[in-house]
């Protein structure tokens, strides 16, 4: 595999190509637009492609953001699943920015996406802010519509800290779970449960295929939505801690003595 910066018209159409064929925008709507690619590529922002046996199979796009010098946000990262394309075009994305003097990467994502979280706090190290509530707007490709909300939280990824170089050399992420841990949102037969957050540490469940069930039940997808962003939300509101996510099932979340 092979991942370059991008800057020829003809490869920043393959982009627009591929992420229409992950998103599946509406017809006659680019998930990008190309003239946009141009324009940041030629500023001297993040356009990558990771490339298998000459054809592009993720791609991943990113500005300059404040304070300046100091981040970069990656705003789109597409890429097939199960091949570690991600994981690729996220290094890669890493020693870009160190190269340039930066010290951390952003990027926002839905929390109800289980394999997300997963990569994002376990295989990266990065950790969740800030919770947006309909970050977005309404949105309607294949992956967000449905009339679901575009909560995203905000990731912060500290490209120095041991455990992001640790997760960058492959060494994953591991949270250590106390024992008088408790749950703060179960999933009970497919349906999000509210439990309790009387402890330091709590857990919060999310659905095992959201986007699934976003197709499947509607009203369901809808009732995780509005628990996770009452429980997460709350909790990251409140100033606690996210610091792990537990078994691909859960976040672990610090919050200090009950």
């Amino acid at each position: 595999m092979i991942v370059r910066d991008l800057h020829e018209l003809t490869d920043l159409q393959d982009v627009v190509g591929l992420f229409n064929r992950i998103w599946k925008p509406p017809p006659g709507v680019d998930a990008v637009g190309v003239e946009w690619l141009r324009a940041l590529s030629h500023a001297g922002n993040y356009v990558a492609g990771a490339y298998d046996g000459g054809r592009m199979t993720g791609a991943s796009v990113g500005f300059l953001a404040a304070p300046a010098g100091r981040v970069l946000h990656s705003h789109i990262t597409g890429a097939d699943q199960g091949r570690g394309i991600g994981f690729a075009l996220k290094l890669h994305q890493r020693e870009w920015a160190l190269e340039r003097g930066l010290g951390e990467i952003t990027w926002t994502f839905d929390p109800l996406v289980r394999r997300n979280a997963h990569f994002n706090l376990v295989k990266l190290g990065a950790r969740p802010e800030t919770y947006l509530p309909a970050f977005y707007g309404s949105m309607t490709d294949a992956i967000n519509g449905g009339g679901d909300d575009s909560d995203r939280v905000l990731m912060r990824w500290r490209l120095a800290e041991p455990c992001v170089v640790a997760a960058a050399g492959r060494q994953p992420y591991r949270s250590a779970i106390p024992p008088d841990a408790v749950a703060a949102l179960r999933d009970v037969d497919g349906r999000p449960v509210p439990g309790s957050t009387a402890a330091a540490t709590v857990l919060v469940a999310v659905p095992a295929d959201i986007e699934g069930l976003r197709r499947s039940d509607p009203a369901a997808a809808r009732s995780w939505r509005l628990a996770l962003r009452e429980v997460l939300g709350g909790l990251l509101g409140e100033g606690a801690r996210v610091t792990g996510f537990h078994r691909r099932s859960g976040y672990v979340i610090e919050k200090g003595m009950p």
